[in-house]
């Protein structure tokens, strides 16, 4: 049964697009299934995985720690989310360690599955190099913004990125420790800017949600300008 709805999904990934059923199927034969319990690591930075994966449910962050203990966060996974392209194309050190922030159902696909569809698709083969494309673009645009941008405006830019109408919902994990370290900051400046944008009418903030107050004057405030 789980075989089967890993079949489903597989006929809706971008880079598996064009394959037929039977080797669709072959692939979700291959996979492995595992659920990884809340704060339990999926994988290290630095080991080699051979696997890539598939997030049927729950939810992840990927980070990087540096030599004290400091946190970058470089993205937050959730359901329907593939991750580890680089580390299991490239056939490189994991550049990050993914951690379950809930319980999280995951498929392991084999390195040695895809091998074989690329060496037979060669059009998958494009896909796929289209997909690591896409992921490479992410992570420069974050050193970009983590390089060139204030921590205000790197918050700002992340509360128009998720907010649905005017709010954005805090889930469990969505307090100050962890949006300072997707920010690339520490707590405490955090807790500044969140301040000083409360104070000046753009924001209001509680353990449910955040509320954007003024899009527009935020928007300007970050110098961001609206599509």
């Amino acid at each position: 049964m789980q075989t089967d709805l890993l079949l489903k999904r597989l006929k809706t990934f971008e880079f598996l697009r064009g394959l037929d059923d039977e080797t669709l199927s072959a692939l979700a034969k291959s996979a492995v299934w595992k659920v990884f319990p809340p704060n339990a690591v999926v994988f290290w930075e630095g080991n080699l995985e051979t696997h890539l994966f598939y997030l049927e449910y729950g939810s992840l962050k990927a980070m990087r720690t540096s030599p004290d203990g400091r946190e970058q966060v470089l993205s937050f996974l959730n359901a329907g989310e593939i991750f580890n392209e680089l580390g299991v194309f490239a056939q490189k050190p994991n550049p990050a360690t993914a951690v379950a922030l809930e319980e999280s159902g995951i498929w392991l696909i084999p390195r040695k599955a895809l091998e074989e569809i690329v060496m037979m698709h060669p059009r998958t083969g494009m896909q796929i190099i289209e997909m690591m494309a896409n992921r490479i673009i992410s992570l420069v645009t974050l050193a970009s913004d983590l390089s060139l941008k204030t921590v205000e405006a790197r918050f700002i830019q992340l509360l128009l990125d998720q907010a649905e109408g005017d709010v954005i919902e805090r889930r469990r994990w969505t307090n100050q420790t962890e949006l300072a370290a997707r920010l690339g900051t520490v707590p405490d400046v955090l807790s500044r800017v969140i301040r000083e944008l409360t104070k000046a009418g753009l924001i209001e903030m509680d353990k449910q949600q955040i509320r954007i107050l003024d899009q527009a004057r935020l928007a300007e405030r970050g110098k961001i300008r609206e599509e």
